[in-house]
């Protein structure tokens, strides 16, 4: 989950540094004097931030979790379903600049608490469509009776049944980031729970449900999840409302402080902070400087080009993750409790062992700018190339009567909706826009039991066997029986083979993205002069939410859309949720989108990766030209910089002794 670079706890403390002859200011609540000042009030905040950035992590990873219960349960499309993903995006925008703007002049703990309250409030709100559009209805064979009779098939009646940039402490930093990347392990594993009750349970009789989580109509308790975190979200809100306005940072700390900015990859000059207090700056000067400030941030091509790199790559995972539970369901034959178990036991947790090794190796290694922009290519370029890998790693199609394969058991090459009637069943009333499956004896599904020819049925719910299936015995089946039971026929064992394997190559490629993730932000803040930093990070954060995190869940759900065999269909007669892929289809449109806007970014990056190349060995002719006078060498050295990019940083970190 993306988390914005703005977020950090230091955001609690006051954004500018007091002038040397001031005294400061003390907390807002009162402290003895002989106590360290604040200290407390410090760890209360850290602990409430904390338990903030988990409570939106896990709304997030619950949100993706439950994209194909929603799309089942309200008949809507994939493409659709992106929309309502791309709307937590869309949400962000539209209070991204009030509280940017404000935030700092107002009582920031209680603009935390509010936000966290509407969070909330928000969350409680998706729930609500369960509580008045009534009981979930699945098509659905219903005799009167455990034993019946009907010529000359079974009729398809009753079929429905009512169912701020501060310097962080490296401390403090790590909690947060640690419970953002946990959030979403839970989120999933919630998903996984509520997946496995039917999502109206507690008002339905569960004895009398025909379908079980295996299958493609069942819909669990999406609402419940939404109301865990959204309780959770309004019990984040609580400790905010009680903490003072500001804390000055503990005296005690002071030094380590100060001595620790030597070891951080942008070294601030101090002044810049003084303008708080030697001048105000009103906003039409600001509203002056702003395209400026664009035209000179954007000048520099390494931000420009790592900003588009990273864009194009945010999209492919963005549509990557938002359907890969789907991706799972029908490609692998796996139920939605399953598929978001395994995401959050073992694909999220490679996230965060990537990112910490990725860390990790720039601390250890000490690596350089252009170093970083190498290792961040290297982890782009692994990833994707295993991705490649998983194009052999799908199944076949399920054998579905008239869709993937015809009724005298031959593969099909074009599918037609007039192709689920055939000779066998054509004595039969039969509707072709119900989705009802049964799996016969020759291991086909149908469609339905009325298009599968059946005359007779014994059992009921999940129980019903169906018997004298004309359809069924037009082909050879292992039994030599006609009959059927309720339910799509399990794919075969060899399609679990290669699930395991996609779970290998799923968790290794997810390792290897993620270790480029922090030499990249590093890569970011390295391109950057300290005076543009907290613009540059706000132009990259707005351009990843506005051009990957909103059109990403949408494109990606309208290109899987084409690759539907059989929509099902609303009561009021329009096109609801897709019931069958072509895995085929599926897999080459996922997998290629994906592996296509991967193959953009690294092109990018190499672009930029020869920028950086460029400009190092320009720097270092410059250098060995002025050997001869080491007075004119070091003032060229200053020259060079200062006449480089406006906005470039030197390309090495500041001091031998650097680490992350």
């Amino acid at each position: 989950m993306e988390n914005s670079p703005k977020e950090n706890p230091q955001l609690f403390f006051s954004k500018s540094e007091r002038p040397t002859n001031r005294t400061p200011f003390k907390s807002e609540s009162s402290v003895s004097e002989g106590k360290p000042l604040c200290c407390g009030e410090l760890k209360v905040f850290l602990c409430a931030l904390s338990f903030v950035y988990f409570a939106k992590a896990l709304s997030e990873g619950y949100l993706k979790s439950t994209i194909t219960q929603i799309e089942r349960r309200f008949e809507i499309p994939s493409s659709l379903v992106g929309v309502i993903d791309g709307s937590f995006e869309i949400g962000n925008l539209l209070v991204i600049t009030f509280v940017s703007y404000f935030g700092a002049k107002l009582h920031r703990p209680k603009i935390i608490g509010t936000g966290c309250l509407i969070m909330g409030v928000g969350t409680l709100l998706i729930a609500m469509p369960h509580f008045f559009m009534g009981h979930y209805r699945y098509d659905k064979f219903s005799p009167s009776n455990s034993t019946i009779t009907i010529s000359p098939c079974l009729q398809d009646l009753n079929k429905k049944i009512s169912l701020s940039v501060n310097f962080q402490s490296k401390e403090n930093t790590g909690c947060v980031q640690t419970v953002a990347i946990i959030g979403p392990i839970f989120g999933f594993l919630l998903g996984s729970l509520c997946a496995k009750l039917y999502v109206d349970i507690g008002f339905v009789n569960l004895d009398n449900l025909a379908i079980t989580p295996k299958d493609t109509q069942w819909v669990g308790a999406w609402w419940l999840g939404y109301l865990m975190a959204g309780a959770l979200s309004l019990i984040a809100a609580v400790p905010f409302w009680f903490l003072p306005k500001s804390l000055m940072k503990p005296e005690s700390r002071k030094d380590s402080i100060s001595s620790s900015e030597k070891s951080k990859f942008i070294v601030e000059n101090p002044q810049e902070y003084h303008t708080h207090y030697q001048e105000k700056v009103t906003m039409l000067e600001m509203a002056r400087d702003f395209l400026p400030s664009l035209k000179r941030l954007f000048g520099n091509p390494v931000y420009f080009l790592y900003l588009c790199a990273s864009t194009i790559q945010f999209n492919s995972l963005f549509g990557m993750v938002t359907y890969k539970p789907k991706y799972i369901e029908q490609q692998y034959g796996q139920s939605p409790s399953k598929t978001n178990f395994v995401i959050g036991l073992i694909n999220i947790p490679a996230v965060a062992f990537g990112i910490f090794s990725g860390g990790l190796v720039m601390k250890k290694f000490r690596i350089s700018v252009f170093g970083a922009s190498k290792l961040y290519l290297g982890s782009s370029f692994f990833g994707y190339l295993l991705l490649l890998s998983l194009f052999a790693m799908g199944c076949d199609n399920s054998d579905v009567a008239g869709l993937t394969i015809s009724y005298q058991g031959t593969r099909q090459v074009s599918y037609y909706e007039r192709a689920l009637f055939s000779s066998c069943n054509s004595g039969c009333t039969c509707s072709k826009t119900e989705w009802d499956p049964i799996c016969g004896e020759n291991g086909i599904t149908y469609v339905s039991a009325c298009l599968a020819g059946c005359q007779t049925s014994t059992g009921s719910g999940k129980n019903t066997i169906f018997y004298n299936c004309t359809c069924v015995g037009a082909t050879e089946s292992k039994s030599g029986n006609s009959s059927g039971m309720v339910g799509r026929c399990q794919k075969g064992n060899e399609c679990s083979k290669m699930f395991l394997y996609f779970l290998i190559i799923s968790v290794i490629t997810s390792y290897t993205l993620s270790v480029g993730g922090t030499p990249g932000y590093i890569l970011l803040l390295r391109s950057i002069k300290p005076h543009f930093k907290s613009f540059a990070l706000g132009i990259y954060t707005l351009a990843v939410r506005v051009f990957a995190g909103i059109p990403a869940p949408i494109y990606f759900g309208v290109l899987i859309d084409t690759t539907c065999l059989k929509w099902g269909i609303k009561r009021c007669g329009y096109q609801g949720a897709c019931r069958l892929y072509d895995s085929y289809a599926f897999r080459y449109i996922y997998l290629g989108l994906t592996v296509l806007l991967g193959t953009m970014s690294i092109f990018l990056s190499i672009a930029m990766l020869f920028v950086l190349k460029r400009r190092s060995l320009s720097k270092d002719g410059n250098l060995s030209n002025n050997k001869e006078d080491a007075m004119e060498s070091t003032s060229s050295k200053k020259e060079h910089h200062a006449n480089n990019d406006h906005i470039f940083e030197t390309f090495y970190w500041p001091g031998k002794e650097t680490e992350l």
